[in-house]
C-alpha cells in the first residue's frame, strides 16, 4: 500500500472509506488508483481507510468526487476496461461527473451497463424520451449495445411484450442463395454481432428460452415485410446498408406502443457504387418529424480499446486528405 506523503502539493483533499469496501475501491495491487493517478496527474495516498488525494486544486476537486461517486457504486470498481474508459473520459470532460453517469444508466438483471461519455448520455436520453430513433456513428460508440440493454430493461418492465432485432442480411439486396445450409444456416453469420450482445447481457439458457417463445426475435431484414409489430421494442442495426426502399418498408413495420432505434455508420455502407443508402437519406426525408430523433455520435464516443479511437481518427484524416486531393484534381 502507498502510505504517507512526502512531496509537497498544491491542495489535498480526503475522502473516507468504510474499511470493507477499500479494497474494491483500491482494485488489486491498487490498480483503481494508479489509472486515477495516470489519467488526472494526481497524487493518491492511502492513510488507513482513507484516500487522500494530492496535486492541483481543480483535479484534487474533481477526484475527490470522482471517488465519492464509486463509494457510492462500487459495481463499478471492479477495474478492466470499462472502468478505464469511464476514467479517461471523466478525466477528459472536466464537466463530466460519474454520478450524472451511472444516473443515466440502464439496469438489466444484477448489473447496471453506464454510458461511458455525453453522447451516450444524450443517446440514452434520446431513446427514453422518443418513439422512433436514429443513432449514427462510427464502430465501438455504443449504438447497438445501448439500444439492446434499454430494450431487455423495457421487456423485463413490462414496457413492452417482445423485442425484434433486425439487420439487412448482407451488403444490399440480402441475396443468400450462394450460402451453404438451410435459411437459418444462411442468415446467422450476419446476425451473429446481435446474439453477441443478446448474451452479454442475459444468461445463456434465459436467452435461449426468450428466443423459443419469440420473446426475442432475431431476423434479418426482408422478414419484416408485411408486418405490423404492435408492443415491441424494435432495433434495426448496420441501417447504413439498407436500400431507400427497405428503409421506409422498415419503418412503416412500428406499430402501436412500439419503440424503434435505427442504428448505423454512414461512413462504412457496403452497398453498391452509387446505390444511395437508405440510412442517409433518413435524415433528409425524416428530420422535423415529430417524434423522431436523431443522434450523432462522434470518435470521442468510442468505447473500445483506446487504439479503435485512434484507427478511426486515422482513417478520418485519411479520407479527408482524398477529398481534398481530389477537389484540387477536379479543379485543374
Amino acid at each position: 500500500m502507498r502510505e504517507g506523503a512526502t512531496e509537497a502539493t498544491d491542495a489535498e483533499g480526503r475522502v473516507e472509506v468504510d474499511p470493507d469496501l477499500f479494497p474494491t475501491l483500491v482494485g488489486e495491487h491498487d490498480c483503481n488508483l494508479n489509472l486515477i493517478e495516470r489519467s488526472f496527474g494526481v497524487r493518491l495516498v492511502t492513510s488507513g481507510s482513507a484516500v487522500v488525494v494530492q496535486g492541483g486544486g481543480d483535479r484534487v476537486r474533481r477526484v475527490v468526487q470522482l471517488l465519492r461517486d464509486l463509494v457510492e457504486s462500487p459495481e463499478l470498481c471492479g477495474g478492466g476496461g470499462e472502468l478505464r474508459v469511464l476514467i479517461e473520459r471523466l478525466a477528459a470532460e472536466p464537466g463530466a461527473r460519474l454520478h450524472d453517469l451511472v444516473a443515466h444508466g440502464v439496469v438489466v438483471g444484477k448489473r447496471r451497463i453506464v454510458p461511458k461519455s455525453a453522447g451516450q448520455v444524450r443517446y440514452l436520453e434520446a431513446i427514453r424520451d422518443h418513439d422512433m430513433v436514429f443513432a449514427i456513428g462510427p464502430a465501438g460508440t455504443g449504438k447497438t449495445y445501448l439500444a439492446m440493454a434499454t430494450a431487455i430493461h423495457a421487456l423485463k418492465g413490462k414496457e413492452v411484450e417482445r423485442i425484434i432485432l433486425a439487420r439487412p442480411a448482407v451488403e444490399a439486396g440480402e441475396s443468400l442463395g450462394f450460402l451453404p445450409g438451410d435459411l437459418l444456416e444462411k442468415v446467422n453469420p450476419y446476425l451473429r454481432p446481435l446474439y453477441d450482445a443478446l448474451y452479454d447481457m442475459v444468461r445463456h439458457e434465459r436467452a435461449e428460452a426468450m428466443l423459443e417463445r419469440g420473446t426475442i426475435e432475431i431476423a434479418p431484414l426482408a422478414f419484416m415485410r408485411g408486418r405490423t409489430l404492435n408492443d415491441a421494442f424494435i432495433i434495426l442495426d448496420e441501417a447504413q446498408n439498407c436500400t431507400s426502399d427497405q428503409m421506409k418498408m422498415f419503418l412503416t413495420r412500428m406499430g402501436f406502443n412500439s419503440k424503434v432505434v435505427v442504428t448505423g455508420d454512414i461512413t462504412q455502407t457496403d452497398l453498391p457504387s452509387g446505390q444511395p443508402s437508405g440510412l442517409v437519406e433518413s435524415q433528409a426525408i425524416m428530420a422535423g418529424v415529430e417524434g423522431v430523433c436523431f443522434i450523432h455520435l462522434e470518435e470521442r464516443d468510442v468505447v473500445r480499446h483506446p487504439l479503435v479511437r485512434r484507427v478511426i481518427a486515422a482513417y478520418a484524416r485519411h479520407e479527408e486528405r482524398s477529398r481534398q486531393s481530389g477537389s484540387r484534381r477536379g479543379v485543374e
